[in-house]
């Protein structure tokens, strides 16, 4: 009984952070055409791992969404095979994690909100 009353109660939380985040969701940032273009290929080497209604992961998305970015999102809750992805190469079943391919093909895993967030920022907001 106990176990369902808090699955209950994460279940709940998780929607009134859905919600909260639809209500006040921010404003994209604009840039010219030229710009979003070169910004657009430079973020199809990021993948997002993530679950829908986790906080932290909703605090990158809304980065995502503030600073005008094309990033796959990949739900690692639903999604079979980028659990497998993220355990497997990434190391551990932890999101948000934000997969960094840089331009000689390596690949780096950040799992910290924080750290995604001021990563995308100081690269990104320029």
């Amino acid at each position: 009984m106990k176990k369902l009353i808090v699955k209950f109660i994460r279940w709940s939380l998780g929607r009134l952070i859905l919600l909260l985040n639809a209500v006040f969701s921010p404003r994209s940032m604009k840039r010219t055409a030229e710009l979003q273009k070169q910004i657009d290929e430079q973020t199809r080497y990021l993948s997002l791992y993530q679950y829908n209604a986790c906080p932290f992961c909703v605090k990158v998305r809304r980065a995502i969404k503030r600073l005008n970015l094309n990033i796959e999102i990949r739900d690692a809750k639903t999604d079979q095979n980028s659990r497998d992805e993220l355990i497997r190469e990434g190391g551990a079943l932890k999101v948000p994690c934000l997969r960094v391919v840089n331009e000689e093909g390596q690949v780096q895993w950040m799992y910290e909100s924080s750290d995604i967030v001021n990563y995308l920022q100081s690269r990104f907001a320029a």
